[in-house]
């Protein structure tokens, strides 16, 4: 199925941000803050997997993607779509069925035995390879893959998350000569709450002053205040 729908981007990001609140994929908590991977402290936590769970918001996200894809990116620029393992695997199944591409998926490591892959499926040298994760901070995990494939001989000029944090910009993308596509950021999901009033006024504002100044925001609660993006 190929979508040919092209909403408006600010509609798409206020419903992106709607549905991850319906279905509790969003969480704030100032008073007791979220450790993250990186070793940051954050006041949000976000699971975007649960996406998944809901077949109606899926194909909406899905259709949304593809929208964000053509319009910025092209109609005939991809020959492929990959995901990173474990959480864009299925989301390239989902967009390259959409797109009416191939799918490929991506180890974090070779998997140690067999042939050794790296890369699943079939990618021809030179393929143009649209690389997917759920969603990226700062595009650390997301290059692992790029990277990958582009040691596998396949071209990367754009990757999509359909959650982009927001909060460290794109240097890492602009550094790498990687476009980044996203639907919604923690800006979309913070006016949903205030909005909606979903938590209280203390709440929100510290949530926004973590978006302001997040190693700032995590050094005062714990976390650490430098980061290596």
């Amino acid at each position: 199925m190929i979508q040919t729908t092209f909403p408006d981007r600010a509609v798409m990001a206020e419903l992106l941000a709607k549905m991850l609140w319906e279905i509790k994929a969003v969480h704030f908590n100032a008073a007791q803050p979220y450790k993250l991977a990186s070793g940051m402290a954050s006041p949000v936590y976000i699971d975007c997997r649960k996406l998944l769970s809901f077949p109606r918001i899926r194909s909406t996200a899905m259709d949304f993607a593809a929208s964000v894809l053509m319009r910025d990116a092209g109609f005939e620029q991809f020959d492929c779509i990959a995901g990173g393992e474990t959480a864009g695997i299925p989301f390239a199944a989902l967009l390259a069925d959409r797109l009416g591409l191939p799918m490929i998926y991506v180890r974090k490591q070779p998997k140690g035995h067999g042939r050794n892959a790296q890369i699943e499926g079939n990618m021809p040298e030179g393929s143009r390879v649209l690389v997917i994760e759920d969603l990226t901070t700062a595009g650390g995990s997301m290059f692992k893959f790029i990277d990958a494939v582009r040691a596998a001989g396949g071209i990367v000029d754009h990757g999509i998350a359909l959650f982009f944090y927001g909060i460290f910009g794109e240097q890492r993308f602009a550094d790498g000569k990687v476009r980044l596509h996203h639907i919604a950021t923690w800006r979309n999901v913070l006016a949903v709450a205030k909005e909606q009033k979903l938590f209280d006024d203390k709440t929100l504002l510290e949530v926004e002053a973590f978006l302001d100044a997040p190693l700032a925001w995590s050094g005062r609660n714990g976390g650490v205040s430098e980061l290596s993006l």
